[in-house]
């Protein structure tokens, strides 16, 4: 069984200020420096064999910095770990969506990366984590949005409709069968 730890990047100005990012590549803040370095910190402390990341600047920074705390561990940037495009709303807050496209602008056509797309290549990349690192654990630095679809997709019982917390840590066993959460929305190193 390959063991996969999901982490979601550190926060940005754009979390901050409530704007979509999607495929937007915006840098880490300050803040969100010093909580990759905390969540690098508790990393180090344990075993995992390979670290896969967005290319996306928030996920690759926070995944280099845990990586700068791992001697010899490989990192891998793979483009099917980015957050899910976002289309037209990218770079807005809720306010000036609503302001822009009315109360209802959720029932319009906003461009946003398709259901399918999303889930077809992050299970893609996963099944390739899964063949390449048979009963390993893996460090996957992605995206809330990204990172959430994935598990209501392995883990076949539970929804996860809650917002993961920025460098936060989920792990899942990826079992042939049934896959585990064992670990959900973890910050204890904040």
């Amino acid at each position: 069984m390959t063991i996969i730890g999901f982490v979601r990047h550190g926060i940005t100005a754009w979390n901050k200020e409530g704007r979509a990012q999607g495929s937007s590549d915006i840098p880490l803040d300050d803040e969100g420096m010093e909580m990759a370095k905390r969540v690098s910190n508790r990393l180090a402390n344990e075993q995992w064999d390979a670290i896969y990341t967005s290319p996306q600047k928030r996920a690759s920074q926070t995944a280099e910095i845990i990586v700068d705390n791992m001697a010899g561990i490989e990192l891998v940037v793979d483009d099917r770990l980015r957050e899910v495009g976002g289309g037209m709303i990218e770079g807005t807050t809720e306010k000036e969506r609503i302001e822009k496209w009315g109360e209802d602008w959720r029932r319009l056509d906003m461009g946003f990366e398709l259901q399918e797309s999303i889930i077809s290549r992050g299970l893609a990349v996963l099944e390739e984590i899964k063949e390449k690192y048979p009963e390993q654990r893996i460090l996957v630095v992605s995206h809330g949005s990204f990172i959430k679809r994935m598990l209501n997709e392995l883990i076949n019982d539970s929804t996860f409709d809650v917002s993961l917390d920025n460098t936060s840590l989920t792990i899942v066993d990826l079992q042939q069968d049934k896959s585990f959460c064992q670990l959900f929305n973890c910050t204890k190193h904040l």
